[in-house]
């Protein structure tokens, strides 16, 4: 079990690394992109490239970056406060409510419908994103130190 945790921890500092999330914010227009093209090989390369990206870059030195302290903050979330992901209750909510927009985005991609598409998409980085900004602001309310 040692060797899963500690694979588990290096995974998350190496994810941890502002050019690895931020790299991950292109994978799902790329995606998109591969469906409405009907390039599968784009397709392939993206989920491809989304596996492997948490071990491509080295820990940051430090969390001063925002896409570090999301990493570390959907870490702590789903670890030490021991959150599920998809849940009812905010932040939660808004991981439930981007299922229907990625999909919505796959399909109308796969059926060629340009603004559906681009707006679905939108809406479910944005969801994404809303999603991550609310776990950093209460990662960074609990570790900051209190006067």
């Amino acid at each position: 079990m040692r060797t899963v945790d500690g694979f588990r921890e290096t995974f998350w500092e190496r994810h941890s690394n502002p050019k690895s999330g931020w790299s991950r914010t292109l994978v799902f227009p790329a995606i998109l992109y591969a469906v409405y093209q009907r390039r599968w090989r784009v397709a392939v390369a993206a989920v491809v490239f989304t596996v492997v990206n948490p071990v491509l870059f080295s820990p940051p030195t430090d969390d001063e970056a925002w896409m570090t302290r999301v990493v570390l903050a959907e870490w702590w979330w789903t670890t030490d406060r021991e959150q599920p992901v998809f849940a009812l209750s905010y932040p939660n909510v808004l991981n439930v409510l981007n299922i229907p927009a990625t999909g919505y985005a796959l399909v109308a991609a796969y059926r060629r419908q340009p603004r559906r598409t681009v707006f679905a998409g939108l809406l479910s980085m944005a969801l994404k994103l809303w999603y991550v900004a609310a776990l950093v602001r209460r990662y960074d309310a609990e570790s900051t130190p209190r006067s």
